[in-house]
C-alpha cells in the first residue's frame, strides 16, 4: 500500500535512529542516499508515554518527547510493515496520535532459577527482550530479587547484584520503568532488613517496589506490614521518588485477612502509593476497589503464564481443560491464550491503572505481547495484534497463516483431544509455513509454536490410538481372556508417532540452545518438572491403559471368584445403573452439577506429577476439587435407600469436627473428618495411593421424588474431592 524499500533515516534522537535502522538491517534493509524519508522528531509537547505519526508524500514523521515514544513509534511502525520479495510495505495508513489507555503496562521478567528461561540470558538477550515488549506499548519491567544465599544457578551467568545493575543500565537507555519483587518471607530479622535496604541503596534505578503482604509467606496483615512499612521508610531515603505497591495477597483465602487488610489501609502511613492484587486475593477485585480507600489505585499481577493450580487455570470460569492435555502439557506448557485472555482483561480493567503480569519463562511470550497491546488501547482487535506479532517477528511469511496457527493452538485445547478436528489443521498451519519459509526453523517464537502444535498432536494420536486398544482389550477382558488383553495393551506405538516424538526433543534442542528454555530436568536442567519441563511430561498416561495393564498384573495375584469379581469390578468401575449417578471432576464439567460452586476454589490437578499419574491412578480421578463447600443437584433417583460414595483425597487435622455433608438439608453425617464407612476393598481395588472411599447411608426419607441436593462442608481446611457415586 505504501511502499518504503528505498528509505533513508533523518533524526535528532541518535538510540532512535540506531534502533530503527537496525531494525530494518535485520529484515535485509539498508538506508540509501534517496527513496522515503524516516524522520524522528523530539517534540517536548507530547507526554512522554505518547507518540505521533504523519504520513506524507515523502515518507513517515514520528514525533516523540523522548527515547522511550520513540521506541513505541518505531514499534507501530514495524507492525504495521510488511516485507517480501525485496520489499517493505505499509499495510495501512499510521498516521495518528497514539496515548496508552492504562498508566501501568508491564511484565515480571525474574532472573532466578526456577524461571522456565530467563536465568538462562545474558544482559544483551533480556535488553531485546524488554525493546521488543516496548513494541507494543510496555512501560515497565519487574525484576524478582530474592536474597543472593537463596538462589541456585545452574544457568545464571551473574551474581544477582550484578546483573541488577548491568541490565538497568542497558534497559533504562530506553526509559523504561523499573519495579521490584521481593519476598517478605526472610525478613523478619533486622539484619535481614538492613541486607534488602543495602541492595536498593546501591541501586542507581528503583521505581516501583513491591512487596508481596502473604505470598510467600503465611503472615497475619500486621506482621507483613511491620516488615512492608519500614522497609519502604527505608527505601525512600535512597529513592525519594519511588512507589510502593503492597499486595493484598492473602494465605487462606477469602475471610479474615482481607477484612484486616481494609482495615490497616484505611490509616495508613503516606509510604503507601497504592495497592496489587493477583493469584492467592484477599477478595475479589470488585470487592476490593469497593473497600479499598479511594486514593490507592490497584494494580493487577494477572498470572498469564500458568496453566493448572494457579490464578487462571486453563477455561478459567469452567476450569475443564481435559486432563489427556493438562498431563501431558503441564503448569508452564507454551500457552497462547489470546481469546481467554482477552476476556479476563475485560473483567480487570475498570477497576485498575494497569497491570504487571506474572511471568516465569517465554512460554507465555504471545500473551504478554497481546496483554500489553490491550493495556494501550483496549479496543484493537485479537486479529490485529496476532497479526501485528507475525508481522514484527516472522518477517516474510505468511500473516493470515500464522494468525490461523496461534488461534488454533489456543482452539487445541478445547474438549477431549481425541474429538478435536483443529489439532491436525494447527499443525498443518505451522508445517506449511515453515515450508514456504524454511529460515523460520532459525526463529524461536516460531520453533515454539511449531512445538506446541506438535506436541498437541502427539496427545490426540496417542489417546486415539490408547482408546481403542482399551475397547479391544476389555472385550477379551469380560471374556476372561486376560492374556490376550495384556498383549493387545502392550502393542507398541507406530513409526509415525516415534517420528513425531523424535521431532518434538529435537525442536526442545534448539529451544535450549536458541533461547535457553529449560524443556527437561535431565538434559537442560529445569528447577522442577512443572517449570515448563514439557519433555518430562509429554508422555505421561492420557489414557487408563497403564492403569488396565496395573490391575491386569494385580488380579494375578488372585484366584477363583475373587479374581472374577475384580475383573468384572475394573471392567464396571465408573457404570452406573438406571436411576443412579455418578460424578468426576476429571470426566465431567461443572456445569453438570447444577449449581455454581463458590466463592472461588482450587483444582489440585495430578495428571502432570510422575510420582501420581505413573499407571497406579486411573484418569477419573486426576482432578481434586479443593475448596471449603460442594454442592450440587441431581433427580431421577428411585424409591428406597440409596449409598453415597465419596473418593477423598484425605488431608487430616485432628481439631476439624465440623465436616458435615447435608441431603437435601438434612444432616446426613456431621463432626471429625470424614464419617461415613471406609471401604478398603474399592480403595485397593478401584482407588488410587493417598486416597480413602467413604460410604455413607442415605436413608429414603431423605430422597425426595427422585431428587437430591448434596452439600459437603468444612469451614477449616476443606475437603479434596475427585469423585462422587450415588448408588443403590
Amino acid at each position: 500500500m505504501f511502499d518504503f524499500t528505498r528509505f533513508y533515516i533523518v533524526s535528532d534522537n541518535a538510540k532512535a535512529e540506531e534502533i530503527l535502522a537496525d531494525e530494518l538491517k535485520k529484515r535485509g534493509f539498508s538506508a540509501c542516499a534517496d527513496g522515503k524519508k524516516l524522520e524522528l522528531i523530539t517534540d517536548s509537547g507530547i507526554d512522554r508515554d505518547s507518540y505521533k505519526i504523519e504520513l506524507n508524500a515523502d515518507g513517515l514523521c514520528f514525533f516523540a518527547s523522548g527515547i522511550r515514544g520513540f521506541v513505541y513509534a518505531i514499534g507501530r511502525f514495524l507492525r504495521k510493515t510488511e516485507y517480501r520479495n525485496g520489499s517493505i510495505t505499509l499495510t495501512d495508513d499510521i498516521s495518528g496520535e497514539y496515548s496508552p489507555y492504562m498508566q501501568i503496562r508491564g511484565h515480571q521478567l525474574g532472573y532466578r532459577d526456577n524461571a522456565n528461561t530467563y536465568e538462562a540470558w545474558d544482559i544483551v538477550k533480556y535488553y531485546d527482550y524488554i525493546k521488543e515488549l516496548m513494541y507494543f506499548g510496555c512501560n515497565v519491567f519487574e525484576h524478582t530479587v530474592f536474597h543472593e544465599k537463596d538462589l541456585k544457578k545452574p544457568h545464571m551467568k551473574y551474581s544477582q547484584l550484578d546483573f541488577v545493575t548491568l541490565c538497568n543500565e542497558k534497559a533504562k537507555t530506553l526509559d523504561i520503568d523499573i519495579s521490584y519483587w521481593c519476598p517478605n518471607d526472610k525478613e523478619k530479622s533486622y539484619d535481614s532488613l538492613r541486607e534488602r535496604a543495602d541492595f536498593f541503596a546501591n541501586q542507581k534505578y528503583a521505581d516501583i517496589y513491591f512487596p508481596p503482604s502473604s505470598d510467600p509467606g503465611d503472615f497475619t496483615v500486621d506482621e507483613a506490614f511491620d516488615m512492608i512499612i519500614p522497609m519502604a521508610r527505608e527505601l525512600k531515603k535512597s529513592h525519594p521518588e519511588i512507589k510502593i505497591y503492597p499486595s493484598a495477597q492473602s494465605p487462606d483465602g477469602f475471610g479474615k485477612w482481607g477484612d484486616d487488610f481494609i482495615e490497616k489501609m484505611s490509616d495508613l502511613p503516606e509510604e503507601i502509593d497504592g495497592i496489587i492484587t493477583g493469584p492467592n486475593c484477599a477478595m475479589p477485585l470488585h470487592e476490593l476497589r469497593k473497600r479499598l480507600p479511594k486514593k490507592y489505585p490497584i494494580r493487577l499481577y494477572p498470572d498469564i503464564t500458568h496453566n493448572v493450580r494457579c490464578e487462571y487455570p486453563v477455561h478459567f470460569d469452567r476450569d475443564d481443560w481435559h486432563y489427556a492435555l493438562a498431563s501431558t502439557l503441564s503448569r508452564e506448557a507454551i500457552n497462547p491464550r489470546p481469546c481467554e485472555y482477552r476476556t479476563i482483561h475485560r473483567l480487570t480493567r475498570q477497576y485498575i491503572i494497569g497491570s504487571v503480569s506474572y511471568s516465569e519463562g517465554i512460554n507465555d511470550d504471545i500473551n504478554k505481547f497481546v496483554w500489553s497491546d490491550m493495556d494501550f488501547d483496549p479496543n484493537v482487535s485479537l486479529e490485529e495484534s496476532l497479526a501485528d506479532y507475525a508481522r514484527l517477528f516472522f518477517f516474510g511469511a505468511d500473516t493470515q497463516k500464522l494468525v490461523n496457527g496461534i488461534f488454533g493452538l489456543e482452539k487445541n485445547w478445547e474438549g477431549d483431544p481425541a474429538e478435536n478436528p483443529h489439532i491436525e489443521t494447527t499443525l498443518k498451519f505451522f508445517e506449511d509455513a515453515l515450508t514456504e519459509n524454511p529460515g523460520l526453523y532459525g526463529n524461536v517464537r516460531f520453533l515454539m509454536c511449531l512445538f506446541r502444535a506438535k506436541c498437541d498432536m502427539l496427545v490426540k494420536m496417542r489417546r486415539c490410538t490408547e482408546l481403542e486398544l482399551i475397547k479391544k482389550a476389555k472385550y477379551h477382558l469380560a471374556k476372561n481372556e486376560i492374556d490376550i488383553a495384556e498383549k493387545i495393551l502392550n502393542t507398541p506405538f507406530t513409526d509415525e508417532y516415534n517420528s513425531l516424538r523424535d521431532g518434538i526433543s529435537e525442536i526442545g534442542k534448539l529451544l535450549f540452545e536458541k533461547a535457553g528454555m529449560q524443556l527437561d530436568v535431565e538434559h537442560y536442567f529445569a528447577s522442577g518438572v512443572e517449570r515448563g519441563a514439557t519433555l518430562d511430561t509429554i508422555d505421561m498416561p492420557v489414557t487408563d491403559r497403564k492403569w488396565l495393564l496395573d490391575r491386569i498384573e494385580y488380579s494375578k495375584t488372585l484366584v477363583g471368584n475373587e479374581k472374577a469379581e475384580f475383573i468384572n469390578a475394573v471392567l464396571d468401575r465408573n457404570k452406573i445403573r438406571k436411576g443412579e449417578y455418578y460424578f468426576s471432576f476429571a470426566e465431567n464439567s461443572f456445569t453438570e452439577l447444577g449449581i455454581p460452586q463458590e466463592p472461588y476454589f482450587y483444582m489440585n490437578f495430578q495428571g502432570d506429577r510422575v510420582e501420581v499419574n505413573n499407571g497406579t491412578i486411573p484418569m477419573s480421578m486426576l482432578k481434586v476439587f479443593d475448596h471449603y463447600s460442594f454442592r450440587m443437584k441431581t433427580g431421577g433417583l428411585d424409591e428406597g435407600d440409596y449409598n453415597l460414595i465419596l473418593n477423598i483425597k484425605p488431608r487430616y487435622d485432628d481439631s476439624v469436627n465440623e465436616f458435615t455433608i447435608k441431603i437435601n438439608g438434612k444432616v446426613l453425617y456431621s463432626g471429625a473428618q470424614y464419617g461415613g464407612e471406609r471401604d478398603e476393598k474399592a480403595e485397593k481395588w478401584l482407588s488410587a495411593p493417598g486416597f480413602e472411599v467413604r460410604k455413607y447411608k442415605i436413608p429414603a426419607s431423605y430422597i425426595e421424588n427422585g431428587c437430591i441436593e448434596l452439600e459437603i462442608t468444612e469451614p477449616k481446611i476443606g475437603i479434596m474431592l475427585s469423585e462422587i457415586f450415588i448408588r443403590k
